[in-house]
């Protein structure tokens, strides 16, 4: 069962990438319609509008919130001019939203494969415009080849920013040597196991390795009283941290993406500990929907369902 679900994984993600593909779901009314039913699930809509009308909806029952338009690996420049301008007015929009937002970002979805100081000045404009509005910005982190660039640009933001902060996966070896250095800085941690598949020579798989890793960057961060964002939905690890009194620290949340365990992230936000939602937006839902069901193959069967009954999402939980 695992090595299917592994063969599902890859599979996946190798379909959100592939152009011919994403032509004919985008293009096609009844496979668009089809896929887009299971898609929202873990995404708002397409519109800025929708994600904005659900986080007022969730910012009213207390839950912390970030907001991503989602895209990446962007290599044409008026394309990633518009992604910024989009973003730039997420970020204005989100002001309207009683409690702060931090909107979420990849690097190579606003120039970082064209040229590092375009994706800088990008981020730095969004940036300075989410302060304005009383909010954060967040970078996410990407494939294990982009982790240099990304960590360049982002300490060169964070050394004169403090409302920057950085992804990182728990996978990639270097991690820990990374945290360390990063705890310096104001900006705040979002630590993840990470969802790309990379080499053993870069990266540890899933395992309780693993785990166990995500401990230790989970404790380094909490000793160093440093504003971490806990992104997991590893009910193992869940118990473990809140075991250990991490989701009690008064800097630390628990980070769970929309639409997945909405049971978990009521019953934690009930329990008293901060708990963020990971609110996306945007025409790339065939990619976000891919990247998802990836990380958890049993999610298919889910999405499959929801195909077949779109009125199971009407009533979310949370």
């Amino acid at each position: 069962m695992q090595d299917l679900e592994q063969n599902i994984a890859t599979f996946l993600r190798t379909v959100a990438r592939n152009p011919a593909i994403k032509h004919e779901v985008m293009h096609s009314p009844a496979i668009y319609q089809l896929l887009f039913s299971a898609a929202k699930r873990f995404v708002t809509g397409e519109k800025r509008t929708d994600l904005l009308a659900r986080a007022h909806e969730l910012t009213g029952l207390g839950y912390r919130l970030s907001a991503e338009y989602i895209g990446e690996n962007t290599q044409d420049a008026e394309a990633c001019s518009e992604a910024k301008d989009e973003l730039l007015q997420l970020t204005q929009a989100c002001g309207t939203i009683k409690r702060p937002i931090g909107v979420s970002f990849d690097l190579s979805h606003v120039g970082l494969l064209l040229d590092r100081k375009l994706a800088f000045a990008y981020a730095a404009e969004l940036a300075d415009e989410a302060k304005r509005q009383g909010h954060g910005i967040m970078i996410s982190m990407e494939e294990a080849a982009k982790t240099d660039a990304i960590l360049e640009v982002y300490e060169q933001l964070a050394n004169e920013r403090e409302n920057v902060g950085i992804t990182l996966q728990v996978q990639q070896h270097r991690t820990m040597e990374d945290v360390t250095r990063l705890l310096r800085l104001p900006g705040k941690i979002r630590l993840v196991k990470g969802a790309f598949k990379e080499s053993p020579e870069v990266a540890l798989g899933r395992s309780m390795e693993l785990n166990e890793r995500y401990l230790m960057l989970a404790e380094k961060c909490v000793q160093a009283g440093h504003e971490v964002s806990f992104a997991t939905h590893d009910s193992l690890l869940i118990d473990e941290l809140e075991r250990r009194g991490y989701l009690q620290e008064r800097h630390a949340e628990l980070e769970l993406l929309y639409g997945v365990r909405p049971e978990l992230a009521k019953q934690k936000r009930e329990e008293g500990v901060a708990v963020r939602l990971y609110l996306t937006y945007g025409k790339e839902w065939f990619l976000y929907l891919c990247h998802r069901l990836a990380e958890y193959p049993p999610q298919v069967h889910q999405a499959v369902a929801d195909m077949m009954e779109p009125e199971r999402l009407q009533a979310p939980g949370y």
